[in-house]
């Protein structure tokens, strides 16, 4: 038998590769060049209008000695020579727009005619600064991909989910770059990753392509179904172990009986393929006369059995681990035990393990409920024995579970023409010894995402013919070669081709750098068929392929990985709130249900091209069972939880509507124990209206402090901001929590806070507001209604700001605003479509160019 290389042997032929991470990132040198013309321009005096007015109205605040809020005008002139000025120019004319500068305290205001005559002036500067001001850090630094586009990457090219692997599970923790994981510059290559992508090369290869041929074996399990800790002796004294019992959802905080493994096969499948696993199983007891609020869960939803992997080597195999996809799921029947059938994915080593996914919130909380509750039902020394459950699964106890009495697994199942991933790599015959090279070279050219160049081929050849010298078969000489592939620089980064002295990207590089942006995976045979045919290069022909990769489904992959970097939803149950207090939190997995609302409703707004301002107010939005129970929406009634998620009128609901009525987004803005429209108003401020505030001075003291008889938020802000140091970012940032306070920390609507402890009334809540401008709101309706009336060109501009760094692996800058400006104003004449907004961000020069 031939060897196969380890990650240390791989890690020592790769060495030249190693040292190339170094030089891999461009480094932006954000140097601004002037053109002569620009240069000609600076001598010419500033205008006297534009002199006058910020003398009489700025420069109290922002001359060079005060520069409050870090802001300095008196330096700024017309023309504009300098991206500083630009960018000084670009929050002139927002704060005039805005009507929030001066502030309504300030001793003078200009009048209507002066403030639109500033800004006529500006956007003229700016609009005539065009072409004079351009930077050279304006480019993307050549970056590598993330670890979910490292993940997608291998599942199309081996044809099969990898994510049962856990790939990049050890793999350094990814800092995104203001919450956008596909920043050049934050995606960094240590050593220690090198050494990750060796091993997980080697793993995937050696696990798919190189596993041993067995033939099916079965397997069928009917006793000896031992659980641990709390559930020993309770199962051991009711059935001596002759059933599987799932009490409660995953991963709780005291995990008793949560997981439901095999205890006669720890040691997992011999060898990792597609298995078909039978179980004998029951629903018990969801007709039971214990009060529904002691386990949380809705008695009138079928009980749901999921199976998800487990590896006895790795933790606890009764605890949550770090690889546990849904590999399958069922109803479970409750008049009789009955056959459930699943066929799933699953590693060597890998044990099926069950779960209740919409079981109790808790089994020893419920356990101890009903012995307390029910007591005179049970025999009381039982009763009084705390989390003792043998007469609670037993004679009369009527504890809700699900229980299994029979296991059967058969596998590996032969999968017709070779597996999924022989085909992937090595096409519809498989591995051919004779075609080795050609089948290498075809992959590479999937891989790189490129034509091959003639180094290309030879290092392939080169590690090819080596394994070949040292006696390694045809088969493991190709397969080590594929793991040096995938730890080429060519596959891990987006290695561009073009040419050095091109600003515009060749075709396959805008074949990559679309499909990315768009699928979060490579490029199809289409994509890559018109870049070799040079269509790419048209924006004409970008749009057309921008319409057909948004029609298909793998653009979820865009949609999630987006709306987690643009509202930060990756972050949704990082500050869960307590259990105890928000058991339907955990208890109907709200948090999967809060993404799956918002996910659907971009995808609506994409498919028909629906207007982006249904973002900032909306008269519908998705949701299923759970969400309708918490939104207070009729259709609670009516929806099941097989219904899924379906479009309901919000018509009559003016409690809800847009991004900012929807539970996820109050969720990820709140801190899990309670709000703040502090901290609300800076999300709204940074994610809705592209304003990020400047961080608090060391010298202002935390919220809290000297807030002696405040008994309401608002009462300990009005103290806070009588700090002058505080009163002028709070003057813009608390307006825009304050329409959010009648939401809880998950988004459930409320008129009054948690009652305090003695006699006093719960505190009401005082959702009114008034803007910087002056312009006042009496709660949430009409705070959507200024923002939908006054800042939807705003909120435009930041989302086309928000996609254009996701799409190309830079943040933008001021010199991007001329493109940004341009973009804008298309979606606003074709009435603000979200589909349009997409197609042309992607065919605008700034995607297009390096």
């Amino acid at each position: 038998m031939s060897k196969v290389w380890s990650p240390l042997a791989l890690r020592t032929i790769f060495a030249p590769f190693a040292s190339l991470r170094l030089g891999l990132g461009r480094i932006a040198l954000g140097l601004v060049v002037f053109t002569e013309a620009s240069a000609l321009a600076a001598d010419a005096p500033a205008p006297k209008a534009l002199s006058q007015f910020v003398g009489k109205y700025c420069l109290k605040c922002h001359d060079a000695a005060t520069q409050k809020g870090d802001r300095e005008f008196e330096t700024f002139k017309l023309p504009l020579t300098t991206e500083a000025g630009l960018i000084d120019a670009k929050d002139i004319i927002d704060q005039l727009t805005l009507g929030e500068m001066p502030p309504p305290k300030a001793e003078h205001h200009p009048t209507d005619d002066e403030r639109l005559a500033i800004i006529r002036l500006l956007r003229e500067g700016v609009a005539s600064a065009r072409g004079t001001i351009a930077s050279t850090g304006a480019r993307t630094v050549m970056r590598r991909l993330s670890n979910r586009e490292y993940e997608n990457t291998l599942a199309t090219l081996f044809g099969r989910r990898v994510d049962t692997l856990g790939l990049t599970a050890d793999f350094p923790k990814e800092k995104a770059s203001e919450h956008i994981d596909t920043i050049g510059k934050s995606l960094v290559t240590s050593g220690f990753l090198l050494d990750q992508y060796f091993q997980a090369a080697n793993r995937l290869v050696e696990t798919r392509l190189g596993r041993p041929e067995l033939a099916p074996q079965s397997w069928h399990f009917t006793g000896n179904f031992r659980q641990y800790e709390e559930l020993t002796g309770p199962h051991k004294a009711a059935f001596n172990y002759k059933f599987l019992c799932l009490y409660e959802q995953p991963n709780t905080d005291t995990r008793q009986g949560g997981y439901g493994h095999i205890e006669d096969f720890l040691k997992g499948v011999p060898v990792s393929g597609l298995y078909d696993i039978e179980v004998h199983a029951q629903a018990m007891h969801r007709d039971t006369h214990y009060d529904a609020a002691i386990f949380g869960i809705d008695f009138s939803e079928p009980f749901l059995l999921g199976v998800v992997p487990g590896d006895a080597t790795k933790n606890h195999i009764h605890y949550p681990q770090a690889i546990e996809p849904l590999l399958a799921q069922a109803v479970v029947p409750d008049e009789k035990p009955e056959w459930l059938k699943f066929r799933v994915w699953l590693e060597a080593g890998q044990t099926p393990r069950f779960i209740f996914p919409n079981g109790p919130y808790e089994s020893r909380a419920s356990v101890l409920q009903v012995n307390k509750r029910y007591k005179d039902e049970f025999d009381a020394k039982l009763a009084n024995a705390g989390v003792v459950r043998t007469h609670l699964i037993t004679g009369t106890g009527k504890l809700p579970h699900i229980r299994i009495g029979e296991i059967k697994i058969a596998g590996p199942i032969p999968e017709p023409g070779g597996s999924a991933e022989e085909i992937a790599v090595f096409g519809a015959g498989g591995f051919q010894p004779k075609q080795a090279l050609a089948q290498l070279y075809a992959f590479g050219t999937r891989a790189y995402r490129r034509p091959l160049t003639n180094a290309d081929r030879a290092a392939i050849r080169k590690t090819y013919d080596k394994r070949i010298s040292e006696k390694a078969t045809p088969r493991q000489a190709a397969l080590d070669t594929l793991k040096l592939m995938l730890c080429s620089p060519s596959f891990l980064y987006f290695s561009e081709i073009t040419d050095e002295k091109e600003t515009k990207l060749g075709p396959y590089d805008l074949a990559s750098r679309l499909s990315y942006a768009l699928w979060g995976a490579p490029p199809d045979r289409e994509l890559m068929a018109a870049a070799a045919a040079r269509k790419l290069t048209d924006p004409k022909e970008i749009s057309k392929q921008t319409a057909r990769l948004l029609a298909d489904d793998r653009v979820g992959g865009f949609v999630n990985a987006f709306l987690d970097a643009w509202l930060n939803l990756r972050d949704l149950g990082s500050q869960p709130p307590p259990r105890e207090s928000m058991r339907v939190y955990y208890a109907e997995n709200l948090p999967e249900a809060m993404k799956t609302e918002v996910r659907l409703f971009f995808r609506d707004l994409l498919k028909s091209n629906g207007s982006v301002r249904l973002f900032l107010d909306a008269d519908y939005t998705f949701a299923d069972k759970r969400l309708a129970k918490l939104y207070g929406l009729p259709e609670q009634k009516t929806l099941r939880i097989a219904d899924g998620f379906q479009r309901v009128s919000l018509a009559d609901k003016q409690q809800r509507g847009g991004l900012l009525g929807m539970a996820g987004v109050l969720t990820v803005s709140a801190n899990g124990v309670e709000t703040s429209p502090v901290t609300r108003g800076v999300w709204v401020s940074e994610n809705i209206l592209g304003i990020k505030p400047p961080p608090p001075p060391d010298v202002v003291p935390a919220l809290g402090a000297d807030v002696s008889g405040a008994t309401t938020i608002r009462d300990r802000l009005a103290k806070h901001r009588a700090d002058p140091a505080c009163a002028e970012c709070h003057r813009k940032i608390d307006p825009l929590g304050f329409s959010l306070e009648n939401f809880d920390p998950i988004g459930r609507w409320r008129t009054t806070y948690a009652k305090p402890k003695g006699s006093a009334a719960a505190p009401k809540v005082d959702a009114t507001g008034e803007f910087g401008s002056g312009e006042t709101y009496a709660g949430f309706h009409d705070f959507k209604n200024i923002l939908v009336g006054s800042r939807t060109d705003m909120f435009t501009r930041h989302l086309t700001k928000q996609f254009l760094s996701y799409a190309t692996g830079r943040h933008m800058e001021a010199v991007d605003e001329f493109v940004i400006e341009d973009i804008v104003q298309a979606v606003k004449k074709d009435g603000y479509g979200l589909r349009t907004l997409i197609t042309e961000c992607l065919a605008s020069e700034i995607f297009r160019s390096r």
